[in-house]
């Protein structure tokens, strides 16, 4: 969740109650102090780890530009894991990194390698980032859900040269 802002403006402007999660106490700790008079609760962990939610009790989750620290193995969790706490027809907001004609993307998968295809070491922080393909989300996301939508982002490039990180947001709802 960050410093929290997506909650507080869901919270402040329809109403809803939400659930934060961030490995980052710092962060936790600026989203508690902007949210103070909100229904939000924040939890200091890994998204990699359940979520403290009963089964079907959700009507939105948002991941948003986190699960590509996860690995293989605890992307599909957490997928599951949101397929979980998600009531029938609730959906699930995602945006992350595209791979698809994204350059930095290619020289850093080709220049600093994870062990995981499709992951990098993060020049700067020195952990892993997956970048996904178009192909590879619908492959993670198919079984549990309907995908309604996704937009690409084409401000990455400049002049015909990459300029920025390309992502890609992802609406999805739950089946049933």
């Amino acid at each position: 969740c960050g410093n929290g802002r997506n909650l507080i403006f869901l919270a402040e402007n329809y109403g809803l109650e939400g659930i934060g999660i961030d490995v980052s106490e710092k962060a936790i700790e600026q989203a508690h102090s902007r949210s103070d008079a909100l229904p939000i609760s924040y939890h200091v962990q890994s998204i990699a780890d359940p979520i403290p939610c009963a089964d079907n009790s959700q009507t939105l989750v948002i991941d948003m530009m986190t699960s590509h620290f996860l690995n293989a193995t605890e992307r599909k969790q957490l997928i599951a894991e949101i397929g979980r706490v998600l009531r029938p027809g609730g959906w699930f907001y995602f945006k992350t990194f595209l791979r698809d004609e994204d350059r930095h993307a290619e020289r850093l998968l080709k220049e600093s390698p994870a062990e995981e295809a499709g992951s990098y070491i993060h020049p700067r922080i020195g952990v892993a980032e997956h970048v996904f393909t178009e192909d590879e989300i619908h492959t993670l996301l198919d079984d549990e859900f309907f995908i309604h939508k996704m937009t690409k982002s084409h401000k990455h490039k400049f002049k015909g040269k990459a300029a920025k990180r390309r992502n890609i947001s992802v609406y999805a709802q739950k089946a049933g």
